[in-house]
């Protein structure tokens, strides 16, 4: 893969169908975590999200990426922009022709709890986040959205495990004081 990556950085048009090749199961298995979080009538399957993804990261241009955790990095990246237009767009498509109230955050913990996630929300939230503490987020962006384990994230970053485990605590803390509207 490293072989690979650095061929595409040089600009090898024939890169890129081999490093989906290598890297498509991967993905595959990441983008299938990450749709077990939406709701069941979602209408991107983990197919699409990982076409959609692949389409961010090397549809227009080719892009370099220094090794393996800095692809993983960018590819949770796409994954995570991919749903949040996904659901901006859904949101847009809803609110055509009539002004919506946002839900109340009563509401809205009931809806996380059922695993219908506002992504906009989130990613607003997340955006909140990366101004203050840009290591979080991307722990966040790397956990929820790219669907990484501890461990995994931990490769991914070059931490240990519990360093991650304890950012990951205290992420989550952050980030649901930012949604609950008491950003600290």
């Amino acid at each position: 893969m490293t072989r690979c990556l650095a061929r595409l950085g040089a600009g090898d048009a024939t890169a890129a169908a081999e490093l989906l090749d290598l890297v498509y199961g991967e993905l595959r298995r990441t983008a299938a975590r990450c749709m077990r979080q939406e709701r069941a009538d979602h209408t991107l399957d983990p197919t699409a999200l990982v076409h959609e993804a692949w389409l961010r990261l090397l549809g227009r241009e080719p892009r370099s990426f220094a090794d393996r955790s800095h692809f993983l990095r960018a590819a949770s990246r796409a994954m995570r922009r991919t749903l949040i237009d996904h659901a901006r767009s859904r949101k847009r498509q809803k609110r055509r022709g009539a002004d919506v109230e946002p839900l109340p955050l009563a509401e809205w913990l009931v809806a996380a709890e059922a695993r219908q996630l506002d992504l906009v929300a989130i990613d607003d939230a997340l955006e909140q986040l990366a101004r203050t503490a840009p290591d979080l987020a991307e722990l966040v962006e790397l956990r929820f959205f790219g669907g990484l384990s501890i461990a995994e994230t931990a490769a991914a970053t070059g931490r240990s495990t519990a360093s991650v485990e304890r950012d990951w605590r205290c992420a989550r803390a952050l980030l649901r004081g930012l949604l609950e509207g008491n950003p600290t």
